[in-house]
């Protein structure tokens, strides 16, 4: 099966906001070495997947450097590659107006291609997933499209797009957040929500992209257009991510799904990672989460001493950071971050090339690439003092915007 991936990585990420304010949201970072993207790219390589056009728009220059030293392809067999795609015009003078009209715009790419199969894919979700499986059960079912869907709870439904299905989970109706959703066949609780992964016959997919496009009452989306236009016409089918399996993951890691669409999600999520038994394992040889190479030293613990020992309890830290005399606990810190004496990190996401001072104190924050936090500062403690001079959420995270690069390395 002639597999042509588009990824949809031009999100805004508004309710993301710093960490989205210089870059798009599939370009944060996660994890302690990540990036979101990864895990949408990861997931099509390890399912075999290596056609893959990347769909840049939103502030993406960050997004194509990590793209450019982490998932360039040697092109030394012509169907092997990930390139990114920014938004060209090549169907008027407007950027892209929705999901649907950001892969009628790259019709080129399909057409050029000649695909047996086209997979849509999000780039902007916290999962693993072996696709091959989705694809298996497209072919099984005889679909032209098929949705990837989750099982969420009732009352939860309106914050999704939700599909009826009958019960061979063939798609009878498809509605955005739904007040009063049906129940899917055998889980009176539970609704089949779209994940927002879509697998296309090329000439359907095709056709009503080119329909879609002249219906002036459109928003060009696929949730809100597209799919609910294509249900009376051609087999649409749900196919139900709780059955796909990951080899070497235990149940605690079956089906883990995040969308860190705001702030909360996305520290929630990386919180997820400091368990003994995680539920999402980064651990897994046999599924890895793969990103850009960076040539840096393993991670340096130093001092042993009373009130200025290096320490990090429950927590991931990155490789390059130092963690000088500082203790540092339940908390994900990226690369390179240097934690100096006397201080203290608790509950918190520190990314990048991080400074923090001696004697500073940091509680429940996100603290983003390149800043320095002083000598004796403490955040996280006094929220009005920190809404003075940060961003702080209503369920009181403390999140500092990106710094410019500084000059020089940790020593």
């Amino acid at each position: 099966m002639r597999t042509l991936a588009l990824v949809m990585a031009g999100g805004q990420g508004t309710r993301l906001y710093p960490l989205t304010r210089d870059r798009a949201k599939p370009a944060v970072p996660f994890g302690g070495k990540y990036r979101i993207v990864d895990f949408v790219l990861s997931n099509l390589i390890n399912s075999q997947i290596f056609s893959i056009y990347v769909l840049v728009q939103w502030r993406s220059q960050s997004l194509i450097e990590h793209l450019k030293d982490g998932w360039q392809f040697g092109r030394v067999m012509h169907d092997h590659f990930i390139v990114p795609v920014p938004a060209q015009m090549r169907m008027g003078e407007s950027w892209y107006q929705g999901t649907a009209d950001a892969i009628f715009q790259n019709l080129n790419l399909i057409d050029d291609f000649r695909p047996d199969l086209v997979a849509v894919f999000g780039a902007d979700h916290i999962y693993r997933m072996d696709i091959s499986q989705m694809i298996e059960f497209h072919i099984e079912r005889k679909a032209t499209v098929t949705v990837a869907t989750l099982p969420v709870a009732l009352e939860d439904a309106d914050q999704f797009g939700v599909l009826e299905v009958d019960s061979g989970l063939r798609v009878n109706g498809f509605e955005e957040k739904p007040k009063h959703p049906r129940a899917m066949p055998g889980a009176p609780g539970k609704c089949l929500a779209s994940m927002g992964n879509y697998l296309f016959d090329p000439q359907v997919l095709r056709n009503a992209l080119i329909e879609d496009s002249q219906n002036r009452n459109s928003h060009h989306d696929f949730g809100r257009d597209l799919i609910p236009s294509m249900i009376e016409r051609t087999p649409v089918y749900a196919y139900n991510f709780m059955t796909n399996q990951i080899r070497g993951d235990s149940e605690e890691n079956l089906s883990y799904w995040r969308d860190v669409g705001t702030i909360e999600a996305y520290y929630e999520a990386n919180m997820d990672l400091r368990d003994a038994r995680p539920h999402l394992n980064l651990y897994n040889t046999f599924w890895p989460l793969r990103t850009a190479y960076y040539n840096q030293p393993p991670a340096k613990f130093v001092f042993n001493e009373h009130g200025r020992r290096g320490e990090a309890l429950h927590s991931v830290i990155s490789e390059g950071c130092i963690i000088s005399g500082g203790s540092v606990r339940n908390s994900v810190l990226g690369r390179s971050v240097f934690v100096h004496s006397y201080s203290d990190i608790d509950d918190s996401v520190i990314m990048d090339y991080c400074d923090i001072g001696r004697h500073a104190r940091i509680r429940r924050a996100i603290i983003d690439k390149n800043v320095t936090i002083p000598e004796g500062d403490v955040i996280g403690f006094d929220l009005e003092r920190d809404r003075k001079r940060f961003f702080v959420t209503d369920s009181g995270i403390v999140v500092i915007p990106k710094a410019p690069k500084r000059e020089g390395v940790f020593i």
